[in-house]
């Protein structure tokens, strides 16, 4: 088992990635309307907003989770990865106003040049099962009662 140490330490590193992600989107949101892209700009901010209310609740429950040391590592770090990797995505895709190929929905069309849309597609191809371990690994850790 992971010790509480560990736990608590994780968690608490979530709530500050959390908060830190509450004063970015904060200052993105008083540029939305200079990125080349803002209604990606304004994705964005959605997201990052989201995702920093989802780290902060993570991080508030990090400390019930009951995993080993290897596996409350790696549920951290692929949240982590996971969480930043996908606001990444629509960064970068409402700086070079791109994204059509992977979030048609949210890029309206915007199409950038293939280096671009095959970034933003690596990226995507990433996140996405990063994302599916660390919340397979949280809600295995939050089995039966603490």
């Amino acid at each position: 088992m992971a010790s509480a140490g560990q736990l608590d330490l994780q968690g608490h590193r979530l709530i500050q990635l959390g908060a830190l992600l509450f004063l970015l989107t904060g200052i993105e949101g008083f540029a939305i309307s200079a990125f080349p892209s803002p209604m990606l700009a304004r994705s964005v901010h959605t997201l990052a907003g989201l995702s920093g209310v989802v780290l902060i609740a993570l991080g508030l429950v990090w400390p019930r989770l009951r995993l080993g040391r290897a596996a409350a590592t790696a549920a951290f770090w692929t949240l982590a990865y996971s969480t930043l990797a996908t606001i990444l995505i629509f960064v970068l895709a409402a700086l070079w106003r791109a994204g059509a190929t992977i979030i048609p929905l949210a890029a309206h069309g915007a199409r950038g040049t293939p280096f671009q849309e095959t970034t933003l597609q690596v990226l995507a191809y990433t996140a996405g099962p990063t994302a599916l371990i660390a919340f397979s690994l949280i809600l295995w850790g939050l089995r039966g009662r603490g």
